[in-house]
């Protein structure tokens, strides 16, 4: 590469040389790529190592004010739309995720949620060696879903949070999970968009019930999905077409 020397003003003061094409590019091209590659990077090595101290992952905006998945926790939901919506958010923030024994799973659903498909390891019928599937993915995705064929035993569920803890990572149980961080409950579920045999679905407002430990119930309002096909917080009452026109 022909690199320019500096040149001489009239009275003898030295003026750097205008950079060439070359020296342009190597000096602003690429920096967002390398700034990513880097983060990604550090997430590897984090989870290599192994952390003695959890962290906070990314949520989708309609759940960040009702619960914030941690690494190193379980947690257990009863339906498919809040394990995709709780899923979604960190894959949605460029992290691995693993589902297990989940076959009749909708993945076009799941995308719709904002699952990112390309960076997900399926193993729809891992048989009866469905646990060893959930370490080995522990090792390589921070959160994994997976739906146990069987009653999970107080042994088996300490393994699995035990290799959590060694890999920063944390697991949505769609079922029951001994001793988990947090339990999701759907109360209830109403369609809107529908008349009389006419219209369109477009959107589901659903309760939400969570439980932690041994502090009371909460109940949250959602929409799963909202109109817009997004999870949100359903911020105004509905309501009923009845009461409406009674004043």
């Amino acid at each position: 590469m022909d690199v320019s020397s500096p040149t001489q003003d009239g009275v003898g003061n030295r003026s750097p040389a205008p950079l060439d094409t070359a020296e342009h590019v190597f000096e602003y091209s690429g920096v967002t790529s390398v700034a990513a590659d880097l983060q990604e990077l550090q997430r590897r090595v984090q989870r290599m190592q192994g952390t003695y101290l959890s962290r906070t992952l990314d949520s989708l905006p309609g759940l960040a004010g009702m619960l914030r998945l941690r690494t190193r926790a379980t947690y257990a939901v009863d339906s498919a739309s809040l394990a995709l919506a709780l899923l979604a958010g960190p894959s949605q923030a460029g992290e691995w995720a693993g589902i297990v024994g989940a076959p009749d799973l909708g993945y076009e659903a799941a995308a719709g949620f904002g699952l990112d498909l390309d960076r997900t390891i399926v193993v729809p019928h891992p048989g009866e060696h469905w646990l060893s599937v959930v370490a080995g993915l522990v090792d390589v995705a921070t959160v994994v879903l997976v739906r146990p064929p069987v009653a999970v035993s107080d042994r088996q569920a300490e393994r699995i949070k035990s290799r959590l803890r060694q890999k920063d990572a944390a697991l949505i149980c769609w079922g029951d999970w001994p001793r988990c961080e947090a339990r999701l409950s759907l109360q209830s579920s109403t369609w809107t968009g529908l008349g009389r045999g006419h219209g369109h679905l477009t959107g589901q407002r659903v309760q939400v019930e969570l439980s932690r430990g041994s502090a009371p119930p909460r109940t949250h309002l959602l929409w799963l999905p909202d109109v817009e096909l997004a999870v949100s917080e359903v911020l105004a009452p509905v309501i009923r077409l009845d009461r409406a026109q009674a004043g």
